[in-house]
């Protein structure tokens, strides 16, 4: 049996705090949303996720406001009533923010997050996932969904590059395919004693994008609460965030993307629930 997914899920992951996770998938969303493709970004660093405090945005619409609602009304739930539009001249994507309270981060279930974007999402052509940097349960629910693994890291220092690989061997452990998981390396350019091909070689692996050191233009867009696209259009970062937006719309273009064939094998979270409760 063969299921396809008409949109793409594109997974922004790493084992390290501060390597530009999160300035990865809001600049990775608007250069695709900038493409004409409907994007919606869910913010799932339950406990510190900073999407919205970087865009600039406030609302009560947040992931644990929707799963509410969810469970005691799922007959008229609607996920749009709790997703925040972000525009900024020509461009729009939609957002699923993360909760406002630590509290509430502790009420998330699974399986509901799990129902959002293999269901009520449908009809964006990207979601992109900004993730926690952990392996826990909701994040390897999230890999197993994705259909691509953005996963970011630095290697301008050894304790950096050490997490860097023990994440990577863990998700190779997990069975994803190698070929769903794209490495990219933040700050490229920064480190003058590790080489990336000597990173490559460690790894077992290529990395597939590489986003350069510019620590003034990734400031400024924070700064200003803009994608680097309007912040800072000229900057070589900005350009490379944009490239790596084209590279995932030249291979899943709208149309390929209703097209994509996702087989039945089943992630590590999924056989892990099989084995448990199967």
């Amino acid at each position: 049996m063969v299921a396809r997914r008409k949109n793409v899920i594109i997974s922004v992951f790493s084992t390290t705090p501060g390597v530009g996770k999160t300035l990865t998938s809001i600049n990775l969303s608007a250069g695709l949303a900038y493409d004409g493709y409907k994007v919606c970004l869910l913010d799932l660093d339950l406990q510190f996720g900073d999407v919205m405090n970087y865009l600039r945005l406030n609302s009560d619409r947040t992931i644990a406001r929707a799963q509410r609602v969810f469970k005691n009304f799922s007959s008229t739930f609607n996920i749009r009533d709790f997703l925040v539009r972000y525009s900024y001249k020509q461009l729009n994507f939609y957002i699923l923010p993360a909760p406002r309270l630590v509290h509430d981060s502790y009420q998330i279930e699974v399986a509901t997050v799990m129902q959002f974007v293999d269901k009520y999402l449908q009809d964006f052509d990207f979601i992109v996932l900004d993730l926690n940097p952990m392996f826990s349960s909701l994040n390897l629910a999230m890999l197993d969904l994705s259909t691509l693994i953005t996963y970011v890291g630095t290697i301008d220092f050894l304790p950096a590059l050490k997490n860097f690989k023990v994440g990577y061997d863990a998700l190779i452990r997990f069975e994803y395919e190698e070929q769903k998981i794209r490495l990219i390396e933040n700050r490229a350019g920064s480190q003058k004693v590790i080489k990336s091909e000597d990173v490559e070689r460690l790894l077992g692996g290529t990395f597939y994008h590489r986003l350069p050191n510019d620590f003034i233009s990734a400031n400024k867009s924070i700064e200003e609460g803009v994608p680097l696209m309007f912040s800072s259009p000229t900057s070589e970062l900005s350009k490379s965030f944009l490239e790596l937006a084209s590279r995932y719309t030249n291979k899943y273009t709208i149309e390929p993307v209703r097209e994509i064939e996702q087989q039945t094998s089943k992630g590590f979270f999924s056989r892990t629930l099989d084995a448990l409760f199967g």
